[in-house]
C-alpha cells in the first residue's frame, strides 16, 4: 500500500491560538536524525512542537499560505487561514516536504492550503466509492474526536475515538471487532494502532497529516494542522460535505455543527 500505487486511482495523489493536546495511544514519533528537519536550525524539543499565535497579530503574518497560481478553493482562503489549517509544526519530514509552502520567521512550517483543498476533494472522491458503513474514522486526539464523530454521523460512517483498542480490526474474538473497507485517521502518530491494523488487514488509510508526520503507511495524505480544534473542524466539515456531494446527497451540516466546545 503506497502513495504511488497506480491501481488505486486518486490515492497518493489559529484559531486564535493553536493549542496542543496529548494524543492517547500515540505511536513513535519520526526519527529527527533521519527524517525530520528542524526549521531554521531550531532544536526539536517535542515531536509535536507548536507555537501559540499572538492574538494581536492577525492574519498578516500568514497571508502567504499557498502558491501564486490561482486556485478555486472550497472556501475562501481567509477561512482556511482563520482556522489555522495552514499552520504546521517546527519540524518537517521528507514525506511532507511537498505539501509545505514556506517556513515562517518563528520557525513554523506553513502548509499550502491549495494542496489541502485539492486533497480534501480527492479524499471525498475516494470515500464516495464505499458504502457509508464501511468507512471508519478514528481520532485519539481530543480536538479531533468531536469533528470525527460528526463526520461519521454526516456520511453514515463508523467512528472509534479516544483510545483505539488493539484487535478492533484484527481480532474476530473481540466484541468490538469490525471489518471496514477504508480508514480515515486524524493523525498517523496518535492513531498509530489504527494505521497498524489497517495495514495488517490490507485496507487503505486516509490521514490528516501535519508537517511532522511520516506517510509511508498512508495511502492518501490530507495536509493540515491536525492539532488545532478549528482546523480539524474545518477539514472534517469540508470532507463530509464533499463526500455527500459526490453521492448526490444534499449536505445539511454547517461548520458550527463540527466545532467542539471542549
Amino acid at each position: 500500500m503506497t502513495e504511488n500505487d497506480p491501481s488505486q486511482e486518486g490515492l497518493d495523489a489559529a484559531e486564535e491560538e493553536i493549542e496542543e493536546e496529548p494524543a492517547e495511544g500515540a505511536g513513535p514519533a519520526a526519527d529527527p536524525a533521519e527524517d525530520v528537519d528542524p526549521a531554521d536550525e531550531q532544536p526539536a524539543e517535542a515531536e509535536e512542537a507548536e507555537a501559540e499565535e499572538p492574538a494581536d497579530e492577525g492574519p498578516a503574518l500568514d497571508d502567504d499560505v499557498m502558491s501564486d497560481e490561482e486556485a478555486d478553493l472550497l472556501i475562501p482562503v481567509e477561512d482556511y487561514l482563520g482556522a489555522g489549517v495552514h499552520i504546521g509544526t517546527q519540524q518537517k519530514t521528507k514525506d511532507m516536504e511537498r505539501f509545505i509552502h514556506r517556513v515562517r520567521t518563528d520557525g513554523l512550517y506553513v502548509l499550502d492550503v491549495s494542496k489541502t483543498d485539492r486533497r480534501i476533494r480527492t479524499a471525498a472522491d475516494f470515500l464516495a466509492n464505499y458504502a457509508p458503513e464501511q468507512i471508519l474514522v478514528t481520532s485519539s486526539r481530543q480536538y479531533g474526536r468531536f469533528p470525527a464523530e460528526k463526520f461519521a454521523e454526516a456520511v453514515g460512517a463508523r467512528a472509534r475515538t479516544g483510545r483505539f483498542i488493539p484487535g478492533t480490526l484484527t481480532n474476530p474474538k473481540y466484541a468490538g471487532y469490525i471489518e471496514p473497507d477504508v480508514v480515515v485517521v486524524t493523525d498517523p502518530i496518535g492513531d498509530a494502532q489504527a494505521v497498524k491494523e489497517a495495514i495488517t488487514v490490507g485496507i487503505p488509510v486516509i490521514a490528516m497529516c501535519d508537517s511532522n508526520n511520516q506517510t509511508s503507511n498512508v495511502d492518501l495524505v490530507v495536509p493540515t494542522n491536525n492539532k488545532g480544534r478549528k482546523a480539524l473542524s474545518v477539514v472534517y466539515w469540508l470532507l463530509a460535505n464533499e463526500t455527500l456531494d459526490r453521492r448526490g446527497a444534499e449536505p445539511t451540516y454547517a461548520l458550527e455543527d463540527f466545532e467542539s466546545i471542549v
